[in-house]
């Protein structure tokens, strides 16, 4: 699979166990509790400049992943599926390499448990019927 093929829950190789420990555990602030992110990935999120680009904590990585939602328009909207991709997409821009996927679907979901509705992974499910 390609590199730059984007968000895709399926790739995500963490397991349903870990995934699921830290949508439901507390938020502690150390980047490597998010599943997918190791020592090196959070060095990479911490490169860069001071204007947001930088990302230190757990907390920020949220706050990146919301301001990703926008901007919405009267036109349109930044839906579930685009604002994954955003995400994924920023974090390849980042250097980060491995584990993307993952990253984007413990984040989405975490935050979907504070904002019902921001996530749905059955938009996923619906993709992977019309594949076969």
């Amino acid at each position: 699979m390609s590199d730059n093929a984007g968000y895709d829950p399926r790739r995500s190789r963490v397991s349903e166990g870990t995934m699921m420990d830290f949508v439901r555990g507390t938020i502690s602030g150390e980047l490597t509790e998010v599943p997918g992110i190791g020592p090196k990935t959070a060095e990479k999120l911490a490169e860069g400049t001071e204007d947001g680009e930088r990302v230190t904590n757990t907390y920020q990585l949220v706050g990146k992943f919301l301001m990703l939602k926008g901007p919405d328009t009267a036109e349109s909207k930044v839906e579930c599926m685009e604002h994954c991709e955003k995400f994924w997409y920023w974090l390849q821009s980042k250097g980060v390499s491995a584990h993307r996927s993952a990253i984007v679907k413990a984040v989405a979901q975490k935050v979907n448990g504070l904002m019902p509705g921001i996530y749905d992974p059955a938009l996923y499910d619906e993709e992977e019927e019309d594949e076969e």
